[in-house]
């Protein structure tokens, strides 16, 4: 099963995978497919001035391809990925816990000291590819609030299910929740 859908003048089918008994999501995923990644990013760009922020931040896996080509695009030279193991080359990391839909259990999300002496005093944009159920953003958030930055916008390419009624996101398309017959969740 698929779910069709236009993005950033591009056209794609989304396979809908099982999270639960009676939940399915369509999943976007920008990991290979350069020309979507190009399009949402140039997007996504045009949704928050430039002047609005310092720094671009988002978290490992899916959004990283996202975030890099929206600092390629933009000129920025540095931007911040929160890493969900520490690392050996991370001195004195903060961490925080994030639920995430689509992971099972509890993740730790990760920044290293010399990151987060970056980001204190700043403006930092977050970027995701999808948001759901908030889980991930309000990890990364708490994450740069740790490191002394301010979240100064958040933007998404798809707000899944009821984050597309969230005031506090921009995103460039919706995505409903499906039930095991796939069709949308009402």
């Amino acid at each position: 099963m698929t779910y069709p859908v236009e993005i950033a003048g591009l056209r794609r089918e989304l396979p809908l995978c099982k999270v639960a008994d009676d939940l399915y999501i369509a999943a976007f995923i920008c990991f290979g497919d350069a020309e979507v990644t190009v399009a949402c990013a140039r997007e996504l760009l045009k949704l928050v001035p430039r002047e609005d922020y310092d720094y671009m931040f988002t978290a490992e896996a899916k959004s990283i391809p996202l975030i890099h080509e929206m600092a390629r695009q933009s000129g920025a030279e540095t931007y911040f990925v929160a890493r969900k193991a520490k690392k050996a080359y991370m001195t004195d990391p903060i961490h925080v816990e994030d639920h995430s839909i689509t992971t099972s259990g509890t993740q730790v999300l990760y920044l290293g000291k010399e990151d987060a002496d970056k980001i204190r005093g700043k403006r930092i944009l977050i970027i995701d590819d999808v948001v759901s159920t908030g889980g991930s953003l309000m990890a990364m958030e708490h994450l740069v609030e740790l490191a002394g930055g301010k979240v100064t916008g958040r933007v998404t390419v798809f707000a899944e299910g009821d984050a597309g009624e969230r005031f506090n996101i921009k995103y460039l398309g919706k995505l409903p929740l499906f039930g095991s017959d796939g069709k949308p969740k009402e």
